[in-house]
């Protein structure tokens, strides 16, 4: 059997200009991961991450305080996060334009922009969540956003990559919470919704670990956070 470990990347930077970078609080996140996984003697044989600035650095920061004697880090493009910027950007005001609940959602967050507390998060992740659910059912669409099905598609072909992977393997893949809700999503053959309901509870820098062979992924943890005391803890 083999062994598969989502690794969420360490906090970034969703409300600033530049949203694809880590925080300081990111990079310690991601120093964490690494320092938890060599204390667990943890033996990666492959290291993966997404193509976000994001993944990538909590992947080299990981593998940095690790200590060494990991392999190179080698990047997975089919482990990138959904296009969360076009939801935004794209999706969310032509949402608004058809929605009046929605776009009274857009209003109250647009109120707490210069905000910095919970409040603010709060109302962001509100506005999140129905859009997400929207672009989930297809009702909200774009040619220039990827849509549900295509993310599905190409996190199912990022996953059977793994499983194609030969016995005994230990596998370290640095994502993002779309991407680790959906996997434990489809490991456990729940329906779709199930999958973003996954990905709004994944914290910055978790362990999530499955068990791979013979062409079957099972769940053995979800979110494990043991790793980032109260200090090092963020959602977003």
């Amino acid at each position: 059997m083999s062994e598969l470990i989502l690794i969420r990347h360490g906090q970034a930077t969703p409300f600033e200009a530049d949203t694809d970078r880590l925080s300081p609080l990111g990079e310690a996140q991601a120093r964490a991961v690494g320092e938890r996984l060599a204390a667990l003697g943890t033996a990666p044989t492959h290291v993966l991450h997404g193509p976000l600035v994001r993944q990538r650095r909590t992947a080299l920061l990981a593998a940095g305080a690790a200590g060494g004697g990991w392999p190179s880090p080698q990047a997975a493009p089919r482990l990138s996060e959904y296009d969360g910027d076009g939801l935004i950007r794209t999706l969310a005001p032509l949402h608004a334009a058809r929605d009046a609940e929605f776009a009274e959602q857009v209003r109250a967050f647009e109120a707490r922009r210069g905000d910095g507390g919970p409040e603010r998060n709060r109302a962001f992740q509100g506005l999140l969540e129905t859009l997400a659910g929207a672009w989930q059912a297809g009702d909200v669409t774009h040619p220039g956003v990827e849509g549900w099905a295509a993310f599905r598609s190409r996190v199912r072909a990022a996953l059977a990559d793994v499983l194609a992977l030969p016995s005994g393997s230990t596998v370290l893949a640095f994502t993002s919470g779309g991407v680790i809700g959906l996997a434990v999503a489809l490991s456990l053959d729940a329906p779709d919704a199930a999958a973003l309901k996954l990905n709004w509870r994944v914290k910055n820098g978790s362990l999530t670990r499955l068990t791979f062979g013979g062409g079957r992924l099972s769940l053995d943890t979800f979110n494990e956070t043991a790793h980032l005391p109260g200090d090092l803890s963020s959602w977003r």
